[in-house]
């Protein structure tokens, strides 16, 4: 009897043991997902902003080279021209932080297709700017921005669908083979023999019962009472 009650009692620590600890886990992912976003998507938020800080700090240093930065403004963004302005590919670094920074921070979307947006209009536009406009005669910034702009667009591809969605994916089927691990071992399981027991008898014939049987009056009180 005690060797059943014990390991009872030893299956039912660890079973509770393990409850915790799998709770724990599941606490712990509740509470990651419950922070604005992952460190894998904040990783490519900050490059998003990267990408459009790095163009703007370029496009401004072209304007320094070139002369006065209020002069170079003026010409470049009141009296635009596609041929000679490069204000159009900060325009396109700004096109890409406002969708990928709404759709994959604000909206916190999982999927690739802003992404693919973005990618296909910078790569559409920086190829026909490339061979349409007299950029190339400008100096070094005149390759310089097309390419810059050209790769980091691909670089922000290339860590959504390689980092970021697989991660956040394996996440969450790590999360539901938790769930699945915890659900059965939440239900309470068959109930051992080791649980039941009966309390044991009285010796039959004992002192009270005999002073009883030779006390008749003493008994009689008993039962009345």
């Amino acid at each position: 009897m005690d060797s059943r009650c014990s390991s009872s009692v030893d299956s039912t620590g660890v079973g509770s043991i393990n409850n915790a600890l799998l709770s724990a886990r599941v606490d712990s992912y509740e509470a990651a997902e419950k922070k604005c976003i992952s460190d894998v998507r904040r990783t490519f938020c900050l490059f998003v902003t990267f990408d459009l800080l790095f163009i703007s700090l370029l496009w401004i240093i072209e304007l320094n080279v070139k002369g006065s930065i209020e002069k170079q403004l003026e010409e470049e963004v009141l009296h635009y021209d596609y041929h000679t302005s490069s204000f159009d590919i900060f325009l396109l670094a700004v096109f890409r932080f406002a969708v990928l920074i709404l759709a994959y921070a604000v909206c916190k979307l999982r999927h690739w297709w802003a992404i693919a947006i973005t990618t296909a209009v910078s790569c559409a536009f920086l190829i026909a700017k490339v061979i349409l406009s007299q950029l190339l005669s400008q100096g070094a910034f005149g390759y310089l921005l097309p390419i810059i702009s050209f790769v980091l667009a691909w670089i922000e591809t290339w860590l959504l669908d390689f980092k970021v969605l697989p991660q956040e994916a394996e996440d969450e089927n790590r999360y539901q083979s938790i769930i699945d691990a915890t659900a059965p071992l939440m239900c309470p399981g068959p109930l051992s023999d080791g649980q039941f027991y009966s309390p044991p008898e009285s010796v039959a014939d004992s002192d009270e019962d005999l002073d009883d049987k030779h006390d008749p009056e003493k008994g009689l009180i008993q039962q009345v009472t």
